[in-house]
């Protein structure tokens, strides 16, 4: 059926990460605790987790468009170029995920919808020109997700800067994610992926820093922390091992659901441990999803 292909292209797995962005950024801000919860709040945050999915789907399905001529000879079994969508249909598809996820962050503020705006067009760039380049690649995509966190801290208006500097650390964490992708149909790319794996480190240097400098609990987010980072590190060290297109896409397949974890560490640090095991059930609703939709 049209619509089971049209969900494939949007690779509802991946989509259940962003929301993890965004309510780590609710976190992060103050605003993942239920005493402070209002109506308008409440809304507010529904409207930031339809605005994620709407604008990191249409990235992703820009991304197939963007690639058909690529997907033909290396990924046949893709929707495009399978033809179980056209050209047309998936970019009437991209441009209305779009629209959805601009509009449901105007609705929360101007600087919402601006940091909708700007995820959009830097998934744009990257689907279309980064993603060919080796150091823009990594920088381009880990910035769409370090302002996807952004925009799930933009629910406080008036969070101050130093705040704003935790996406460094999404980003530094998708560039590891992006360079472990990097030739993921051929092989060959150890370099790479031991340059992820140093990545990884600095994310932990990271959390110890905000611990030091932020309201961050470290003792509440260690564990949540330890199972982000195992995860990767197995991954990628098999992939290291083993450097070939199979050990490789399991390797990013498993950083992207890893993000959940990591996304959990951010909430228990800055709200709860409760309020990050809840954020870690779409753990399992991600890995459900990536065995029946596919992640790369």
């Amino acid at each position: 059926m049209k619509w089971f292909s049209i969900l494939q292209l949007m690779r509802p797995a991946n989509i259940v990460t962003s929301i993890a962005d965004i309510l780590s950024g609710i976190a992060i801000a103050g605003f993942l605790v239920p005493e402070v919860w209002t109506q308008e709040i409440i809304t507010n945050i529904l409207l930031l987790v339809v605005s994620t999915s709407g604008l990191y789907a249409g990235g992703i399905v820009f991304n197939d468009v963007f690639d058909i001529k690529k997907d033909r000879i290396s990924r046949p079994e893709r929707v495009i170029p399978s033809g179980r969508v056209t050209v047309r249909e998936a970019k009437i598809v991209g441009l209305s995920l779009f629209s959805i996820g601009i509009s449901a962050a105007l609705l929360v503020s101007g600087l919402s919808g601006i940091l909708a705006i700007a995820i959009a067009l830097l998934a744009l760039l990257y689907d279309k020109f980064a993603k060919h380049h080796k150091v823009l690649g990594p920088l381009n995509m880990g910035i769409c997700r370090g302002v996807n966190l952004i925009l799930g801290m933009s629910i406080h208006s008036q969070l101050t800067a130093n705040y704003w500097l935790i996406g460094i650390i999404p980003i530094i964490f998708i560039a590891a994610i992006t360079l472990t992708a990097q030739k993921e149909t051929e092989g060959k790319n150890k370099a790479a992926i031991g340059f992820a794996m140093l990545l990884d480190l600095m994310i932990v240097i990271g959390f110890v820093l905000m611990s030091l400098y932020l309201e961050l609990s470290l003792l509440k987010t260690s564990v949540f922390l330890t199972i982000w980072y195992a995860m990767n590190a197995i991954s990628k060290a098999k992939a290291l091992v083993q450097n070939n297109p199979k050990f490789i896409q399991k390797a990013v397949k498993m950083g992207i659901i890893s993000l959940i974890p990591l996304n959990a560490s951010y909430v228990a640090g800055f709200s709860s441990i409760f309020m990050a095991v809840l954020v870690m059930g779409l753990l399992p609703l991600s890995l459900f999803l990536s065995k029946k939709f596919p992640v790369t």
